[in-house]
């Protein structure tokens, strides 16, 4: 079913439903339409965020709105904040009563390879004419870019998922040395030496491999993947290589390695939470934001946490990204569709309004600007990771039946399942 399609009444009758409700519930008040200006009629949009950092947190949004409206008074958004627990039911049944928001704030794996191959997103190429459009960096552009070459999405954000060490404990078990400090790096050798220093301190539980579902499960993909040089998928990202003879060893690795658990009971949030008590010695899931929220949410935390790249037999790791953008459903409202372009713009070429939307997100910028993060130090340590981040595969077919894929292989393992047959089971191409 193509939005194009949706008659343009009931369409505008349920945006209209829709607005009144959020306005009820504390969504950003709409504005009268301005009786003495230019003669232009108004545009009302309707913006669904996902929690994307600070864009689910209504007054920072409401704080970039008020901006943009005063530059634009007859373009007027209304927001609604979606979550991950019912943002993917809540937009596909929107869309099923044509009552679909104009304007949403995600990622490309539900932008770009998900509604964007039902046919639901509007072609934004020309918006990627622009001179800053093309100072985006060459792998963010290529996951907004559908497979018939129409570009569904417009990043804004993007950070690099990482992993995280106690430093105090390993200073204590001697195995400092084993990493690299200034750059955040280290060996697959000197993993394997750090883990057994930890086991030899006393430490029964260094790493914890949580497979409970697919929560955090960015982790543990890069964990396998960079081990000894294998990869997720293939380079053009058509089909999944989970069983390549370098994951399997990566994987026959951590299973026989004394003091890395297996644990099929565990989801990425409760790995998390031992990591903080200190009954682990390394986290698997981990980014700035993970940081933050710990922080705030254990406030008796009493050691050093050391933020890591995923070890790695190559040059340099191969970090999992995440990127963060908007995309335009295609309601076929020709109108709102430029109004909703006009607010992209306006989000992405102005260097000034483009910093604060990313500073919002508590993201990076996905192109070359002025470090935005220059006197925060706790930011600054965390950007070295971008230079690491690797071509975002989750735009490959079949993404959804992939990830589930994953935590069921890792959790076969754990319960004794053969390694060759746990691999076994991937989703192949359409």
């Amino acid at each position: 079913m193509r939005l194009s399609d949706i008659k343009k009444t009931t369409a505008f009758l349920c945006l209209l439903l829709s607005v009144s409700a959020l306005c009820s519930c504390g969504a950003p008040q709409i504005m009268e339409p301005d009786e003495g200006g230019d003669g232009k009629e108004d545009v009302e949009l309707t913006l669904w965020t996902f929690p994307v950092g600070n864009w689910g947190n209504p007054t920072a949004v409401s704080n970039i709105l008020y901006s943009f409206h005063k530059e634009y008074p007859d373009i007027h958004i209304s927001v609604e904040y979606l979550t991950y627990d019912n943002g993917d039911e809540r937009i596909s049944q929107a869309v099923l009563e044509n009552r679909a928001p104009d304007l949403v704030l995600e990622g490309p794996e539900r932008i770009v390879a998900n509604w964007g191959e039902k046919g639901w997103m509007v072609d934004l190429s020309d918006l990627w004419e622009s001179d800053t459009a093309g100072e985006i960096y060459e792998n963010i552009r290529a996951a907004c870019r559908y497979r018939d070459g129409a570009y569904y999405e417009f990043p804004i954000c993007m950070s690099a998922h990482c992993m995280a060490i106690n430093y105090d404990m390993f200073r204590e078990a001697g195995a400092l040395s084993y990493i690299d400090e200034e750059t955040h790096t280290w060996t697959t050798e000197g993993f394997i030496q750090a883990v057994r220093a930890l086991t030899a301190y006393g430490q029964e539980n260094v790493g914890i491999i949580y497979c409970k579902n697919q929560s955090g499960d960015q982790g543990t993909r890069a964990l396998v993947n960079n081990l000894y040089g294998g990869t997720f998928t293939d380079e053009a990202h058509t089909h999944y290589t989970i069983d390549s003879k370098e994951n399997q060893k990566a994987l026959e690795l951590l299973y026989g390695m004394e003091g890395i658990t297996f644990a099929p009971s565990l989801s990425s949030v409760e790995a998390i939470d031992l990591f903080c008590k200190k009954e682990s010695a390394m986290c698997f899931c981990w980014n700035s934001s993970i940081e933050i929220q710990q922080t705030i949410n254990n406030p008796t935390l009493d050691f050093e946490i050391f933020p890591m790249a995923f070890p790695t037999s190559e040059a340099a790791p191969k970090l999992q990204g995440g990127i963060w953008g908007f995309g335009i459903f295609d309601t076929g409202a020709e109108e709102r569709i430029e109004a909703a372009k006009t607010f992209i713009r306006y989000i992405s070429e102005n260097d000034t309004v483009y910093t604060r939307a990313v500073r919002a997100s508590s993201y990076w910028p996905v192109r070359e600007i002025e470090d935005i993060y220059e006197n925060d130090i706790f930011m600054s340590e965390y950007s070295i990771f971008m230079s690491y981040m690797d071509s975002y595969y989750q735009i490959t077919p079949n993404w959804p039946q992939a990830r589930t894929a994953w935590w069921q292989m890792l959790a076969k393992i754990g319960a004794g399942t053969d390694i060759p047959e746990a691999v076994k089971g991937f989703p192949s191409p359409d």
